[in-house]
Order: C-alpha cells, then sequence, then structure tokens
C-alpha cells in the first residue's frame, strides 16, 4: 500500500497554496497537509484548517486572540517558528510558498533537514541559490521547482543527461504590456498592471510579470536549480502560456513541456515525483485548432530581462541586491510612490551601486537584502 506523504503548506492562503490544497484534496489517500501556515489572513487559513484538520497551523503575531478556535490543530502565532516546524520528522515535504525573501529562512530550514521541497518561493535561489544548492547537495534534500517555467524544464531534463543540455529556453507570456513602448509603459496604473492576461497570481508576481522582472528572476533561479552558465539559458515570448519552457541537447533535439496554464500539474508534479497521476488541472483539447506564438523578447522595453541575465552570470551578491531593491520597488508602485517604469530603473541603480561580493555568506546575504530595501525606499528620481 502506497505510504501517505505529510505535507507542511508553506503560503497556504495564497495561490499556490490554494492549488496545493486543492491537489491534496484530489489525492487524499496519498498525501496529507500536516501543517498550514499563512501571513494575517486568519479567516481563510480557519476554513483551511476546519477542511484539512493539520496538526500544527502558524499565524503572525498580530492575529493572537483575534479568534477561538475549538479544533484539535495547534495553533501558533509566531512566523519564526516555521523553522522549527518544517524540521519535525513527521513532515514529509515542505511547500514553500511564501511571498519574497520572507521565505528563504523556512526553505533553509527544510534544505538542513534534508526534506523534499517543493519550490515555489523562487526569492530563494535568486538570493542564495549557490548556498542552497550545496547545502541540498550536503543533506541529500530533494528541491522541486514549482514555477511552471522551472518544473517543465525538470521535466525535460529527464530525456537526457546533464553534459547533454545545450540551452534552456523559458517561455514569457509578455504580460499586459506585451507591443507596449517605452514611453507608454510612464502611463500605467497598479490597476492596470494587476490585470495579467494568462495567470491568476498575488499582487506582487502579476506586478513582477508586468514589468518582466519575474522573467528574470526565474533566468537566475533556473541558473542555480539547473547548474546552466549563462549562455545556456535563453528566453522566448509565447502569449499562450502552454508552452512552458523548453530544452535543446547537444543533438538538436528540443523537448518541451505542455499544458494549460494552471499550477496545479506543477505542484502535483512536485509531491508525487516520479509518479504521475490524475490532476485536477484541465488537459489540451488537441481536437480543438490552436495556435502557439513564438517570438524574441524586447530587452529596450523591458530591461529587467537584461537584468536577469546579468545578475546570473555575476552570482555572489547581485541576486540579494536585485530582488530586494524590486520587491520594495515594487510596493512603492502600489502604494503610488513610483511610476510603473521607475520599478526596473530602481532595481537597476541600486544593483549598480552597491559592493559585490562574490561568496558572500547567509549573515552578509541578509545585510544586504536590509541595505538594498533602506536604498529603495529612500530612492528618488
Amino acid at each position: 500500500m502506497q505510504a501517505v506523504s505529510s505535507v507542511a503548506v508553506l503560503g497556504a492562503t495564497g495561490s499556490i497554496g490554494t492549488s496545493c490544497l486543492d491537489v491534496i484534496r484530489r489525492h487524499r489517500s496519498r498525501m496529507r497537509a500536516v501543517g498550514l501556515t499563512a501571513y494575517r489572513n486568519s479567516g481563510l487559513l480557519r476554513q483551511q484548517v476546519a477542511e484539512f484538520q493539520p496538526d500544527w497551523a502558524i499565524l503572525d503575531s498580530q492575529c493572537r486572540g483575534t479568534f477561538i478556535d475549538d479544533s484539535p490543530t495547534r495553533w501558533h502565532f509566531d512566523l519564526e517558528l516555521v523553522c522549527d516546524l518544517v524540521r519535525r520528522p513527521d513532515v514529509d515535504v515542505v511547500v514553500s510558498a511564501m511571498v519574497g525573501a520572507a521565505g528563504l529562512p523556512a526553505t533553509i530550514a527544510a534544505v538542513d533537514a534534508g526534506k523534499r521541497v517543493a519550490l515555489a518561493n523562487k526569492e530563494t535561489m535568486v538570493v542564495a541559490g549557490a548556498l542552497v544548492m550545496n547545502r541540498a547537495a550536503e543533506t541529500g534534500a530533494t528541491i522541486i521547482p514549482v514555477d511552471s517555467e522551472h518544473s517543465a524544464v525538470y521535466q525535460c531534463l529527464q530525456s537526457g543527461r546533464p553534459a547533454e543540455v545545450k540551452r534552456v529556453v523559458l517561455t514569457a507570456s509578455g504580460g499586459p504590456f506585451r507591443g507596449w513602448t517605452r514611453s507608454q509603459l510612464q502611463t500605467v496604473t497598479p490597476q492596470m498592471a494587476l490585470k495579467h492576461p494568462t495567470w491568476q497570481m498575488g499582487r506582487k508576481i502579476t506586478i513582477d510579470s508586468a514589468t518582466m522582472m519575474n522573467k528574470a528572476l526565474e533566468i537566475i533561479e533556473a541558473r542555480w536549480l539547473f547548474g546552466l552558465s549563462r549562455h545556456q539559458l535563453a528566453v522566448v515570448i509565447h502569449p499562450q502560456s502552454v508552452i512552458h519552457s523548453l530544452v535543446e541537447f547537444a543533438d538538436g533535439a528540443v523537448i518541451t513541456q505542455m499544458s494549460p496554464p494552471d499550477m496545479r500539474l506543477p505542484i502535483q508534479y512536485a509531491l508525487t515525483y516520479p509518479s504521475r497521476l490524475d490532476c485536477p488541472a484541465p488537459s489540451v483539447d488537441w481536437a480543438s485548432p490552436m495556435n502557439l506564438e513564438l517570438s524574441p523578447p524586447d530587452f529596450d522595453t523591458f530591461p529587467a530581462l537584461r537584468l536577469g541575465f546579468e545578475v546570473a552570470e555575476a552570482g555572489g551578491s547581485a541576486g540579494v541586491v536585485l530582488n530586494a531593491a524590486n520587491e520594495v520597488a515594487v510596493e512603492r508602485f502600489l502604494n503610488l510612490e513610483l511610476r510603473f517604469d521607475q520599478i526596473t530603473q530602481v532595481a537597476e541603480e541600486i544593483l549598480r551601486h552597491h559592493q559585490y561580493d562574490a561568496s558572500p555568506g547567509l549573515h552578509s546575504l541578509m545585510q544586504l537584502d536590509g541595505w538594498a530595501r533602506k536604498e529603495a525606499l529612500r530612492w528618488t528620481p
């Protein structure tokens, strides 16, 4: 009989977390949510706890005393406890779906404990990719990406050996402003930027997709996840979001993974690998005609892409600075403090002016994260 996999979902109330719980709901005989965390969405987390009956649940300390719960679940109101709880021996898989650099400590804790990590928090790899992958090699932790593009690469790589990989091509929808000019981007409002044409995501990642910084971060993430060089990475625009990535091998063969844009498929793949099960995500309707477009990206209008390739090549401290500055710039845009086109400008200027470190430790990375955030908060045109 198949053993039941125990899953801790970090960021359970976000888009990835709710999709993950939908997968668990479909496969209750094979997996169980033993732990759920959220920031301050206590209402939704309470509903999830009532349905899935995890052993523990965690909210931010400001939620303490906001409700009384009579379930057998043990509630904690301290997000710093996440690191301790993911190390528990009864946790088999950790779904790292907390937003931003805040998800880094818990992901590292899971890697230290040798867990399978279903990685949706791309900032972990952007900030500390070298450290995390080296530590995973030491502890035996398995990192399976949940991003649709990186999941596609992971799947395509099963077709050959690492030494045979010539190039990895990440696809991008182009976001809501595909085909726009740089001058047009100056008029973008938060309401406009939050309308993604193909994916339903959280606010921060939706803005990143609109600036194409999300793809820049994915370039950096792919560099560390798959041990690639800058010259083995490329991006193409694919508005339909059906082709999720392509891997070209030394003999010229190109392997791709295709499916409708639904995160439940890559999430389930990370939870059940190497098995493939029936999935709640829809399938491609091959009886209907379709057009699948591929075109080169516009680096002039979306300079974040260029930064992604530069940081992937530089490594070291470049990733943490780019990520931190961008997180703050996105928040300032949403608060109407910056223009849309200034988000990438802020990130680039702070990246250019930081004191580069080729081999930073975790402490240095956290110091640089704080420095870059302060610089981004006080940036003015």
